[in-house]
Protein backbone atom coordinates (compact mmCIF):
# COMPACT_ATOMS: atom_id res chain seq x y z
CA UNK A 1 0.00 0.00 0.00
CA UNK A 2 1.31 3.46 -0.92
CA UNK A 3 2.20 6.10 1.66
CA UNK A 4 -0.59 8.31 0.30
CA UNK A 5 -3.16 5.56 0.73
CA UNK A 6 -2.04 5.04 4.33
CA UNK A 7 -2.09 8.74 5.23
CA UNK A 8 -5.30 10.21 6.73
CA UNK A 9 -7.48 12.44 4.62
CA UNK A 10 -6.48 16.09 4.75
CA UNK A 11 -9.16 18.26 6.33
CA UNK A 12 -10.07 21.33 4.28
CA UNK A 13 -12.44 24.15 5.21
CA UNK A 14 -13.51 25.60 1.88
CA UNK A 15 -15.25 28.99 1.72
CA UNK A 16 -17.50 29.08 -1.33
CA UNK A 17 -19.50 31.92 -2.86
CA UNK A 18 -19.10 35.07 -4.90
CA UNK A 19 -15.98 37.19 -4.69
CA UNK A 20 -16.14 40.32 -2.50
CA UNK A 21 -18.36 38.49 -0.01
CA UNK A 22 -16.16 38.81 3.08
CA UNK A 23 -14.20 35.58 2.83
CA UNK A 24 -10.87 37.18 3.75
CA UNK A 25 -11.93 38.34 7.22
CA UNK A 26 -13.71 35.03 7.83
CA UNK A 27 -10.62 33.11 6.72
CA UNK A 28 -8.35 35.20 8.95
CA UNK A 29 -10.67 34.53 11.90
CA UNK A 30 -10.60 30.77 11.38
CA UNK A 31 -6.85 30.89 10.82
CA UNK A 32 -6.44 32.29 14.33
CA UNK A 33 -8.07 29.21 15.85
CA UNK A 34 -5.81 26.46 17.19
CA UNK A 35 -5.02 23.86 14.54
CA UNK A 36 -6.09 26.00 11.57
CA UNK A 37 -4.04 27.72 8.87
CA UNK A 38 -5.58 30.36 6.61
CA UNK A 39 -4.05 29.79 3.18
CA UNK A 40 -6.06 32.45 1.34
CA UNK A 41 -7.28 31.88 -2.22
CA UNK A 42 -5.34 28.74 -3.08
CA UNK A 43 -6.53 28.66 -6.67
CA UNK A 44 -4.14 31.58 -7.22
CA UNK A 45 -1.18 29.26 -6.62
CA UNK A 46 -1.28 28.06 -10.22
CA UNK A 47 -2.15 31.51 -11.55
CA UNK A 48 0.82 33.21 -9.88
CA UNK A 49 3.32 30.41 -10.59
CA UNK A 50 3.32 29.34 -6.93
CA UNK A 51 4.56 32.57 -5.26
CA UNK A 52 2.63 35.44 -3.60
CA UNK A 53 2.50 38.58 -5.70
CA UNK A 54 3.83 40.50 -2.71
CA UNK A 55 4.45 40.05 1.00
CA UNK A 56 7.06 39.88 3.71
CA UNK A 57 10.15 37.72 3.55
CA UNK A 58 8.48 35.29 5.96
CA UNK A 59 5.47 34.94 3.66
CA UNK A 60 7.69 34.39 0.62
CA UNK A 61 9.73 31.81 2.53
CA UNK A 62 6.59 29.98 3.60
CA UNK A 63 5.33 29.58 0.05
CA UNK A 64 8.79 28.66 -1.21
CA UNK A 65 8.76 25.81 1.29
CA UNK A 66 5.32 24.80 0.03
CA UNK A 67 6.58 24.77 -3.56
CA UNK A 68 9.43 22.45 -2.61
CA UNK A 69 6.82 19.92 -1.49
CA UNK A 70 4.83 20.10 -4.76
CA UNK A 71 7.38 19.24 -7.45
CA UNK A 72 6.52 18.93 -11.12
CA UNK A 73 3.39 21.10 -11.12
CA UNK A 74 4.73 23.44 -13.80
CA UNK A 75 2.52 21.90 -16.48
CA UNK A 76 -0.50 23.50 -14.82
CA UNK A 77 0.99 26.94 -14.17
CA UNK A 78 -0.89 29.80 -15.79
CA UNK A 79 -4.59 30.42 -16.29
CA UNK A 80 -5.59 27.21 -18.04
CA UNK A 81 -7.01 25.37 -15.01
CA UNK A 82 -8.79 28.49 -13.80
CA UNK A 83 -10.36 29.10 -17.20
CA UNK A 84 -11.28 25.47 -17.98
CA UNK A 85 -12.14 24.02 -14.56
CA UNK A 86 -12.63 26.56 -11.78
CA UNK A 87 -14.47 29.63 -13.04
CA UNK A 88 -18.26 29.42 -13.04
CA UNK A 89 -18.31 30.36 -16.73
CA UNK A 90 -16.41 27.15 -17.52
CA UNK A 91 -19.68 25.25 -17.12
CA UNK A 92 -21.02 27.10 -20.19
CA UNK A 93 -17.89 26.94 -22.35
CA UNK A 94 -18.47 23.86 -24.49
CA UNK A 95 -15.29 24.65 -26.42
CA UNK A 96 -13.26 24.17 -23.22
CA UNK A 97 -14.74 20.82 -22.20
CA UNK A 98 -12.13 18.69 -24.02
CA UNK A 99 -9.29 20.59 -22.31
CA UNK A 100 -11.06 20.24 -18.98
CA UNK A 101 -11.32 16.47 -19.39
CA UNK A 102 -7.61 16.25 -20.22
CA UNK A 103 -6.36 18.24 -17.24
CA UNK A 104 -8.96 17.33 -14.59
CA UNK A 105 -7.14 14.32 -13.10
CA UNK A 106 -3.82 16.14 -12.94
CA UNK A 107 -5.52 19.22 -11.50
CA UNK A 108 -7.03 17.23 -8.62
CA UNK A 109 -3.73 15.53 -7.89
CA UNK A 110 -1.80 18.81 -7.72
CA UNK A 111 -4.57 20.42 -5.65
CA UNK A 112 -4.32 17.68 -3.04
CA UNK A 113 -0.52 17.82 -3.00
CA UNK A 114 -0.68 21.59 -2.54
CA UNK A 115 -3.17 21.43 0.33
CA UNK A 116 -1.15 18.72 2.07
CA UNK A 117 2.03 20.75 1.58
CA UNK A 118 0.44 23.83 3.13
CA UNK A 119 -0.70 21.80 6.13
CA UNK A 120 2.75 20.25 6.48
CA UNK A 121 4.67 23.55 6.36
CA UNK A 122 2.16 25.26 8.68
CA UNK A 123 2.00 22.24 10.99
CA UNK A 124 -1.77 22.56 10.98
CA UNK A 125 -4.53 19.96 11.03
CA UNK A 126 -6.85 22.19 9.01
CA UNK A 127 -6.29 24.28 5.89
CA UNK A 128 -8.72 27.12 5.13
CA UNK A 129 -9.11 27.82 1.41
CA UNK A 130 -11.14 30.88 0.38
CA UNK A 131 -11.01 30.32 -3.37
CA UNK A 132 -14.78 30.94 -3.75
CA UNK A 133 -15.41 28.89 -6.88
CA UNK A 134 -18.19 26.24 -6.57
CA UNK A 135 -16.67 24.23 -9.41
CA UNK A 136 -13.35 24.04 -7.55
CA UNK A 137 -15.20 22.75 -4.50
CA UNK A 138 -16.74 20.00 -6.62
CA UNK A 139 -13.34 18.91 -7.92
CA UNK A 140 -11.71 18.93 -4.48
CA UNK A 141 -14.42 16.84 -2.84
CA UNK A 142 -13.93 14.14 -5.49
CA UNK A 143 -10.30 13.71 -4.45
CA UNK A 144 -10.10 10.71 -2.06
CA UNK A 145 -7.33 12.27 0.03
CA UNK A 146 -9.31 15.44 0.87
CA UNK A 147 -12.05 15.68 3.48
CA UNK A 148 -13.87 18.81 2.41
CA UNK A 149 -16.08 20.90 4.71
CA UNK A 150 -18.13 23.55 2.93
CA UNK A 151 -18.82 27.08 4.17
CA UNK A 152 -21.24 28.79 1.80
CA UNK A 153 -20.73 32.50 2.39
CA UNK A 154 -23.25 35.01 1.01
CA UNK A 155 -23.31 38.80 1.18
CA UNK A 156 -26.02 41.22 0.08
CA UNK A 157 -25.57 41.29 -3.72
CA UNK A 158 -25.81 45.08 -3.78
CA UNK A 159 -22.78 45.24 -1.51
CA UNK A 160 -20.93 42.72 -3.70
CA UNK A 161 -21.52 44.77 -6.83
CA UNK A 162 -20.66 48.03 -5.06
CA UNK A 163 -17.40 46.53 -3.79
CA UNK A 164 -16.47 45.52 -7.32
CA UNK A 165 -17.17 48.96 -8.79
CA UNK A 166 -15.88 51.13 -5.95
CA UNK A 167 -12.59 52.04 -7.63
CA UNK A 168 -14.37 53.49 -10.66
CA UNK A 169 -14.76 57.25 -10.92
CA UNK A 170 -18.30 58.71 -10.84
CA UNK A 171 -17.53 59.98 -14.34
CA UNK A 172 -17.02 56.44 -15.69
CA UNK A 173 -20.74 55.92 -16.17
CA UNK A 174 -20.56 53.50 -19.10
CA UNK A 175 -17.92 51.32 -17.43
CA UNK A 176 -19.89 51.26 -14.17
CA UNK A 177 -23.08 50.17 -15.96
CA UNK A 178 -21.25 47.50 -17.93
CA UNK A 179 -19.49 46.13 -14.87
CA UNK A 180 -22.75 46.09 -12.91
CA UNK A 181 -24.40 44.03 -15.65
CA UNK A 182 -21.52 41.57 -15.96
CA UNK A 183 -21.28 41.26 -12.18
CA UNK A 184 -24.96 40.40 -11.99
CA UNK A 185 -24.58 37.74 -14.66
CA UNK A 186 -21.61 36.25 -12.83
CA UNK A 187 -23.45 36.39 -9.52
CA UNK A 188 -26.47 34.64 -11.00
CA UNK A 189 -24.39 31.78 -12.39
CA UNK A 190 -22.25 31.47 -9.27
CA UNK A 191 -25.30 31.31 -6.99
CA UNK A 192 -26.86 28.63 -9.16
CA UNK A 193 -23.72 26.47 -9.04
CA UNK A 194 -23.12 27.18 -5.34
CA UNK A 195 -26.67 26.19 -4.39
CA UNK A 196 -26.38 22.89 -6.23
CA UNK A 197 -22.96 22.22 -4.75
CA UNK A 198 -24.12 23.02 -1.22
CA UNK A 199 -27.27 20.92 -1.38
CA UNK A 200 -25.42 17.91 -2.78
CA UNK A 201 -22.76 18.05 -0.05
CA UNK A 202 -23.15 15.93 3.12
CA UNK A 203 -25.25 17.88 5.61
CA UNK A 204 -22.88 17.24 8.51
CA UNK A 205 -20.02 18.84 6.56
CA UNK A 206 -21.63 22.05 5.36
CA UNK A 207 -22.93 25.33 6.76
CA UNK A 208 -24.55 28.43 5.25
CA UNK A 209 -23.26 31.77 6.53
CA UNK A 210 -24.38 35.32 5.80
CA UNK A 211 -21.60 37.88 5.93
CA UNK A 212 -23.92 40.35 7.65
CA UNK A 213 -24.65 37.81 10.40
CA UNK A 214 -20.93 37.22 10.87
CA UNK A 215 -20.31 40.95 11.35
CA UNK A 216 -23.28 41.26 13.69
CA UNK A 217 -22.15 38.42 15.96
CA UNK A 218 -18.72 37.11 14.90
CA UNK A 219 -18.16 35.10 18.07
CA UNK A 220 -21.39 33.10 17.80
CA UNK A 221 -21.14 32.53 14.04
CA UNK A 222 -17.49 31.45 14.30
CA UNK A 223 -18.40 29.06 17.11
CA UNK A 224 -21.11 27.49 14.96
CA UNK A 225 -18.66 27.05 12.09
CA UNK A 226 -16.14 25.41 14.41
CA UNK A 227 -18.86 23.11 15.75
CA UNK A 228 -19.70 22.04 12.20
CA UNK A 229 -16.01 21.35 11.62
CA UNK A 230 -15.91 19.25 14.77
CA UNK A 231 -13.36 21.54 16.41
CA UNK A 232 -13.35 22.50 20.08
CA UNK A 233 -10.76 25.25 19.51
CA UNK A 234 -11.22 28.35 21.61
CA UNK A 235 -12.35 31.53 19.91
CA UNK A 236 -9.53 33.98 19.11
CA UNK A 237 -9.36 37.62 20.18
CA UNK A 238 -11.58 39.10 17.49
CA UNK A 239 -10.09 42.56 18.02
CA UNK A 240 -6.53 41.37 17.43
CA UNK A 241 -6.34 38.79 14.65
CA UNK A 242 -2.98 37.85 13.15
CA UNK A 243 -3.20 37.83 9.34
CA UNK A 244 -0.58 35.11 8.96
CA UNK A 245 0.78 34.17 5.52
CA UNK A 246 -2.13 33.79 3.08
CA UNK A 247 -1.27 33.45 -0.59
CA UNK A 248 -3.94 35.82 -1.85
CA UNK A 249 -6.92 37.76 -0.53
CA UNK A 250 -8.20 41.31 -0.35
CA UNK A 251 -6.33 44.31 1.00
CA UNK A 252 -6.66 43.08 4.60
CA UNK A 253 -3.80 40.65 4.10
CA UNK A 254 -1.40 43.57 3.62
CA UNK A 255 -1.64 44.16 7.38
CA UNK A 256 0.03 42.21 10.18
CA UNK A 257 -3.13 42.16 12.28
CA UNK A 258 -6.77 43.16 11.86
CA UNK A 259 -9.90 43.55 13.96
CA UNK A 260 -13.47 42.65 13.06
CA UNK A 261 -15.54 45.77 12.63
CA UNK A 262 -19.06 45.51 13.98
CA UNK A 263 -21.85 45.88 11.44
CA UNK A 264 -22.67 49.56 10.99
CA UNK A 265 -26.37 49.02 10.35
CA UNK A 266 -26.20 51.22 7.26
CA UNK A 267 -28.51 50.35 4.39
CA UNK A 268 -27.01 48.70 1.29
CA UNK A 269 -26.35 51.02 -1.65
CA UNK A 270 -29.33 51.72 -3.87
CA UNK A 271 -29.12 49.42 -6.87
CA UNK A 272 -32.47 48.51 -8.41
CA UNK A 273 -30.93 46.46 -11.22
CA UNK A 274 -29.06 44.18 -8.83
CA UNK A 275 -31.96 43.96 -6.40
CA UNK A 276 -34.30 42.76 -9.14
CA UNK A 277 -31.76 40.52 -10.89
CA UNK A 278 -30.84 38.66 -7.70
CA UNK A 279 -34.32 38.59 -6.10
CA UNK A 280 -34.87 34.97 -7.10
CA UNK A 281 -32.17 33.77 -4.72
CA UNK A 282 -33.56 35.35 -1.56
CA UNK A 283 -36.26 32.74 -0.81
CA UNK A 284 -34.02 29.87 -1.92
CA UNK A 285 -31.14 30.92 0.32
CA UNK A 286 -33.47 31.40 3.29
CA UNK A 287 -34.32 27.69 3.20
CA UNK A 288 -30.74 26.40 3.31
CA UNK A 289 -29.75 24.30 6.30
CA UNK A 290 -27.75 24.06 8.41
CA UNK A 291 -27.33 27.82 8.67
CA UNK A 292 -25.34 29.87 11.19
CA UNK A 293 -27.49 32.26 13.19
CA UNK A 294 -26.32 35.33 15.12
CA UNK A 295 -26.86 35.02 18.84
CA UNK A 296 -27.22 31.24 18.65
CA UNK A 297 -24.88 28.72 20.18
CA UNK A 298 -25.36 26.11 17.48
CA UNK A 299 -26.17 25.89 13.79
CA UNK A 300 -29.84 25.76 12.93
Amino acid sequence: MSARAESPRQKLAYVMGAGHSGSTILGITLGNCDGFFYAGELEEWLMTAERPRWGTVERQDFWSAVKDRVPGAEDLFGGGANRCIERSSASLRVDLWPARRRMRRRYRQVAEELIRAVADVAQAAWVVDTSHFPLRARELRRQPGIELYLIYLVRDPREVVASNTRELSPHEVAETRWRRLTMNANLWLTQLLALRTFQSHPEQRRIFVRHEDFLQDPASVTRQILDMLGSDAELPDLQSLSVGAPLQGNQLIRSDSVAIRQASGARPPRDTVTQLAQAIWRPLLSRLTPAAQPGDGSAA
